[in-house]
């Protein structure tokens, strides 16, 4: 399967959003705000009107966003698409609510990462295991009762204290995770809710762009 190995901030500067893909370091230097700028005072030195963006542009916009800020390729986005198109509740809210609770994305939002790139890492180096189990397939879908642990060695390093930390400072585990600091494990306890969801996207864009 493709990966992407270029820098991440050219994504963000790609769909001209911040995505927080490096974690703390897109809060300083970000390339984005200084795009921003940069674009806003050519117009204003030329005398131009932005351009406005076509209805299918607002789509696919959206939609790349929502990849993009998964970190997902296209054909699997496209399935967790379908997936959430088969839901009993609402299209657009299934798909973030499959998004939210991805295993990398719940490593991240306990906090063993400051990023979802470094979060799919140790997933994929067998450093998470759910259940008592490990695995190593950031895609998986949890589901509520599910508990995540990390190896007690792997507890013990540098990256993953700092994103511990960062995740006491800044309270950032949303109220469907439980977490326990003593043994260093969290559980999924129930479905997010749609205002939970770490993705800012009009996911009904999303699914009027799969409708055409």
């Amino acid at each position: 399967m493709s990966r992407y190995t270029g820098p991440s901030c050219k994504k963000c500067v790609k769909v001209s959003q911040k995505m927080f893909l490096k974690g703390t370091k897109c809060h300083t230097n970000c390339l984005v705000d200084r795009a921003a700028k940069a674009e806003k005072d050519k117009r204003f030195s030329a005398g131009k009107r932005p351009t406005k963006m076509s209805d299918y542009g607002k789509h696919l916009r959206e939609k790349q966003i929502a990849r993009l800020s998964a970190q997902v390729t296209e054909a699997q986005f496209k399935r967790f698409f379908n997936k959430a198109s088969k839901d009993k509740g609402q299209t657009g809210a299934a798909l973030l609510r499959f998004l939210e609770v991805r295993l990398d994305n719940i490593v991240r939002r306990l906090g063993f990462a400051v990023s979802l790139k470094a979060a799919r890492q140790l997933v994929n180096h067998g450093h998470i295991t759910v259940n008592g189990r490990c695995l190593d397939i950031p895609s998986a879908i949890l589901k509520p009762g599910d508990e995540v642990s990390i190896n007690a060695k792997t507890a013990e390093t540098v990256l993953v204290k700092q994103g511990l930390e960062h995740a006491e400072k800044t309270t950032q585990r949303p109220s469907f995770l439980s977490w326990d600091a003593g043994s260093k494990k969290g559980k999924l306890v129930r479905w997010p809710d749609r205002a939970e969801s770490s993705i800012s996207v009009d996911e009904q864009l999303i699914v009027e762009f799969y409708s055409k």
